[in-house]
């Protein structure tokens, strides 16, 4: 069964920065893109980034492009989110997900079926 752990979040001000984490396990890492969702309450999950099996290439919401960067150390099966110049609008909590697929289909943002989320890592960004 696959299982993710999500770290890092935090609360911060505007314009402030953070890395999130995803420690992975229960799959071949290497073999899946990753992705990073948001949900504030209310909402439904948001597609935030999507990045290749191998980390070439990946692909963002745009409303975070620009700002945030995903990137992977495969060997520690583990994903990242780095998260730069926060808005009040990115607050939220960040889940990640393996995508179906080595590289990041055009679907990636919406969220996939999965047996169970990770418990999530909180947001907060403060004006």
């Amino acid at each position: 069964q696959v299982h993710v752990e999500e770290s890092g979040g935090a609360e911060v001000q505007e314009g402030e920065s953070l890395r999130l984490s995803c420690v992975v396990s229960g799959l071949n890492f290497d073999d899946y893109a990753m992705t990073w969702f948001r949900q504030v309450p209310g909402k439904d999950r948001e597609g935030i980034s999507c990045v290749t099996s191998r980390g070439a290439s990946a692909s963002y919401a745009d409303s975070v492009k620009d700002r945030f960067t995903t990137f992977r150390d495969n060997p520690k099966n583990t994903l990242y989110l780095r998260m730069n110049t926060l808005k009040p609008e990115d607050s939220g909590i960040y889940y990640c997900a393996p995508h179906p697929l080595p590289y990041c289909a055009s679907t990636w943002s919406i969220p996939p079926e999965v047996a169970s989320w990770g418990q999530g890592t909180q947001v907060t960004v403060s004006s």
